[in-house]
């Protein structure tokens, strides 16, 4: 009886997860619009509903409803496969990701993560790694110079930037002397790991920003020069599921600053609830990633690889050797 609840807890778990990311893009994207608006002396969306809170509800309407287009000379089964392939691993890591210790519900103690792995960071960057193989199959499948161009750069932006964005948590890693996500909130209980490892979060940040293909890094789909990019050719629910997976990494790069280098779910000064300040934290850097997105220029390729290879990188690899030369 005790397996059927606990097997019954997970799959209740993860029906919840997919449910909330599949629904962060409608708030998201109505925020991200009111943002840029206010910005730029705008109001944003104001005709559908009041201050256009149901423009995004409209928009997913639209996708759904759109025709869904394949181009006569594409790849027609790779064509199928990228969206999904672009969509499901960043909805796969969120099972190693807590959002806290533990809430009590009727009595009963309840995690707030779905499984805490040992070799948590080892698995998201392991799965995380997958989702290029989406961008760049639809590119290619595609049969569009300008889509082969996006993936083509997508293939090298990301190889350039994952491997600063590991070698950016080792310094982390070290201080907690754990891959446990949860065993590294723990270790910041008095002292945030942004403060031991500045560095490291520059790196991190930058390489997330890149990761999730958000300006100045989406060379992939550089609407100046590309069109649309690796999904120039998508339209209606298969454009909708890119756009849903640049959502979610977006918020899971956000979640990882969080909890790699900003405390998780431990607070400072206010005692506010550990899953509040969580959210905060969290919310606070999606924000930064919007805010970027309206406030820097797109920088041109040549740029982009240059800051992975000779910035990122050194900085990445000092940060390692002087972390264990302060250990040792």
């Amino acid at each position: 009886m005790e397996l059927i609840v606990a097997l019954g807890l997970i799959v209740l778990k993860v029906a919840l997860l997919i449910a909330i990311l599949l629904l962060l893009p409608l708030p998201l994207t109505w925020l991200e619009r009111k943002i840029a608006g206010h910005m730029q002396q705008r109001m944003g969306p104001m005709r559908v509903g009041w201050h256009g809170l149901l423009q995004p509800v409209a928009d997913g309407i639209k996708l759904l409803t759109k025709e869904d287009h394949i181009p006569a000379e594409a790849d027609r089964f790779l064509f199928k496969l990228a969206p999904i392939l672009a969509l499901a691993p960043p909805f796969v890591v969120f099972v190693a990701i807590p959002f806290g210790e533990s809430v009590s519900v009727l009595g009963n103690e309840i995690t707030l993560y779905v499984s805490n792995m040992n070799v948590a960071l080892l698995f998201i960057f392991a799965v995380i790694g997958i989702e290029v193989y989406g961008v760049i199959f639809g590119g290619w499948a595609a049969n569009s110079k300008y889509a082969v161009l996006g993936s083509l750069r997508t293939c090298a932006q990301m190889i350039s930037y994952e491997i600063p964005m590991g070698f950016a948590v080792i310094g982390v890693v070290m201080l907690a002397q754990s891959m446990s996500l949860i065993d590294i909130v723990r270790a910041q209980a008095d002292v945030w790991n942004v403060v031991y490892q500045p560095v490291g979060f520059f790196v991190f940040f930058v390489a997330g920003l890149a990761e999730a293909q958000r300006i100045p890094f989406d060379l992939a789909e550089a609407e100046g020069d590309l069109g649309a990019g690796f999904h120039t050719e998508y339209s209606g629910i298969r454009f909708a599921f890119f756009m849903v997976s640049e959502y979610v990494i977006m918020v899971l790069v956000s979640v990882l600053v969080v909890i790699l280098f900003f405390g998780g779910w431990n607070g400072i000064l206010l005692p506010l609830p550990p899953l509040l300040w969580f959210a905060l934290k969290v919310a606070f850097f999606v924000y930064v990633f919007m805010w970027f997105r309206f406030t820097f220029p797109r920088y041109r390729y040549d740029q982009l690889m240059a800051i992975g290879w000779k910035v990122l990188l050194p900085l990445s690899l000092a940060n390692i050797i002087i972390t264990g030369i302060v250990l040792s």
